[in-house]
């Protein structure tokens, strides 16, 4: 489910971006106003909804690829499409570069962490329940996925490595972070939290994958179809996952009934 969303939060900020022309700072700034509205609604939830929660993933994934390209790229050509002149309305971006842009978002990923563990809460996101500790998680997963952006183009574009090896590459990060699973030294939390930033630039390489032109490495399917194929299986998944906390809950209050009949 993280991956779909992570590729379709690439694919669907690319469509808004790049191919309507919408531009980066306007793009931004709308998913980001989406991801507030999301993220309102998943707070003001009492218990856990597949639905809520996913869309509050999706709408931090589509805000922070368009995020990563404003704070990355500039007006070069290189990033227009092809015939275009200017992209969108607003500043086409800061032009920070890959390092820069990493070195900052990195900075505030830790500076999330550290106010965390500070307030003595867990980093186990299975016991988060409260305002306070949700606004942590958020955040970082916001700024997460704008680094993993970051990275999934850096590697796609500036690495050499082209779209299919980068993707290559950090399957094989995932797995070793699969197999680091059963070293009782490592932290799972630890774990978890490397994967999920892995998860974002798989999704951006593998979003530019299927929708780069075949001349640049992609499968060059394009950005309006990918994101709807994406967005289908995204949301057979939630569904899915949606069926099976109903079943838990079901299934927990007829224990509860049980007990108490005993």
């Amino acid at each position: 489910m993280k991956i779909a969303a992570t590729t379709l939060g690439e694919t669907a900020g690319d469509l808004f971006a790049q191919t309507l022309g919408l531009g980066y700072f306007l793009t931004t700034t709308i998913l980001f106003l989406i991801f507030v509205i999301t993220l309102v609604v998943q707070l003001r939830s009492r218990r856990y909804n597949p639905f809520f929660y996913w869309t509050v993933i999706l709408s931090t994934s589509t805000a922070g690829t368009t995020m990563s390209d404003f704070m990355n790229r500039d007006s070069s050509a290189k990033y227009l499409a092809k015939g275009a002149s200017s992209l969108g309305w607003g500043p086409q971006g800061l032009g920070l570069g890959y390092p820069v842009g990493a070195a900052i978002l990195v900075s505030l990923l830790v500076a999330i962490f550290i106010v965390w563990k500070l307030t003595g809460l867990t980093f186990s996101i299975r016991n988060i329940d409260t305002f306070r500790w949700e606004i942590l998680f958020w955040s970082a997963i916001l700024v997460s996925n704008t680094l993993g952006t970051s990275m999934g183009d850096f590697l796609s574009d500036s690495s050499g490595l082209g779209y299919a090896d980068s993707v290559l590459l950090i399957v094989g990060l995932l797995g070793l972070l699969l197999a680091l699973r059963h070293a009782s030294a490592v932290s799972n939390v630890t774990l978890f939290w490397l994967a999920f930033v892995l998860t974002r630039p798989l999704g951006a390489t593998a979003g530019d994958f299927l929708t780069k032109p075949l001349a640049k490495g992609g499968l060059d399917l394009g950005t309006p179809g990918s994101s709807a194929v994406l967005l289908a299986v995204l949301f057979g998944l939630m569904a899915h996952a949606h069926v099976q906390e109903r079943r838990n809950v079901v299934g927990s209050n007829s224990g509860t009934v049980a007990a108490n009949v005993s």
